[in-house]
C-alpha cells in the first residue's frame, strides 16, 4: 500500500527533486552526462499522479519551463548579431534535445493528466511555450538575418540554418510564408514547382522581403529587436492552435 502523499509531502520533498532534475536537463550541452536517476524521476511523478497531484504538477513544470524559456529570450535578446543565429539555434536545439527526457519522465501525469482530462499532450504543450516565449519574439529580428546570411557564403554554416528554418516551420508552418524561398531550400513540397523564369522572381522576392524588413524597422542594432518585440506586443500573442509536435 503505498503511503498517503500529502501536499505539504509534495511541495517540500516531491517538487523539490523534479525541480532539480528539470533544471539539469533544460541547461545540459549535448553529450553531458546528466547525475540524475531517471527511474527515481519516474518513480515520483508515478506515485504522485497515484496521489492525484497532477493538477498542481502539471501547474509547477508549465510555470518553471516558462520561467526558463523567459530567461533564455533574454539572454537571445542581448546578443549582438554576428552571434544572434547561432545562439538561436543553440537555444532551439538545446530545448528540443531538453523534452526528449523530460516528456517520458512525466508519462503518467500525460497520460492520465494531460490527454484524458485536458484533451492535450504533454510533448506539444512544451513546445507551445517555446513558440509564445521565444520564437515569436524573436521571429522578426531573426528572419533577417537569416536572408542575409543565406546570401553571404560561410557566414553561418549548413546545418545551422537548415536546423533554424526546419525548427521555425516545426513551430509555425505559416511563417513559410515570410520568405518562401529560403524556407523552400530545407523543406520539400512547400513551393509549387518552379519553372526556369521564375527563379529570378523569387530572388527578387527575397530582397524585397529583406527591404521591407528594414523600412519597417527591423535593422541590425539593438533597436530592431526592441522594436520587433513591441510590434509582436502590440499585436498580441497569435494562436498556436496549429503548433506541430517536433517530430
Amino acid at each position: 500500500v503505498m503511503n498517503v502523499i500529502t501536499i505539504e509531502d509534495y511541495k517540500s520533498t516531491y517538487w523539490p527533486k523534479l525541480d532539480s532534475a528539470i533544471d539539469q536537463l533544460l541547461t545540459q550541452s549535448p553529450g553531458d552526462y546528466i547525475p540524475i536517476s531517471y527511474e527515481q524521476i519516474y518513480s515520483c511523478v508515478y506515485k504522485c499522479v497515484c496521489q492525484q497531484h497532477s493538477e498542481q504538477m502539471y501547474s509547477d513544470l508549465i510555470k518553471k519551463i516558462t520561467n526558463h524559456l523567459e530567461r533564455v529570450s533574454k539572454e537571445l535578446q542581448a546578443s549582438p548579431p554576428d552571434l544572434y543565429i547561432e545562439r538561436f539555434n543553440v537555444a532551439l536545439g538545446q530545448y528540443m534535445g531538453a523534452l526528449q527526457s523530460i516528456v517520458p519522465l512525466f508519462i503518467y501525469m500525460n497520460k492520465f493528466y494531460i490527454e484524458t482530462k485536458l484533451n492535450r499532450d504533454l510533448k506539444d504543450d512544451l513546445i507551445k511555450l517555446f513558440t509564445e516565449h521565444v520564437a515569436e519574439k524573436h521571429i522578426y529580428n531573426l528572419m533577417p538575418l537569416l536572408l542575409e546570411a543565406q546570401s553571404t557564403p560561410f557566414q553561418i554554416t549548413p546545418s545551422t540554418m537548415a536546423n533554424i528554418v526546419k525548427g521555425l516551420y516545426t513551430l509555425r508552418p505559416e511563417w513559410v510564408q515570410m520568405a518562401p524561398a529560403l524556407f523552400s531550400k530545407f523543406i520539400p513540397n512547400i513551393l509549387p514547382p518552379a519553372v526556369e523564369s521564375e527563379l529570378q522572381e523569387y530572388a527578387a522576392e527575397d530582397q524585397k522581403l529583406q527591404r521591407e524588413l528594414i523600412e519597417n524597422g527591423f535593422t541590425r542594432g539593438d533597436q530592431s529587436r526592441k522594436r520587433a518585440g513591441e510590434e509582436l506586443t502590440h499585436n498580441g500573442s497569435s494562436a498556436c492552435a496549429n503548433s506541430r509536435g517536433y517530430r
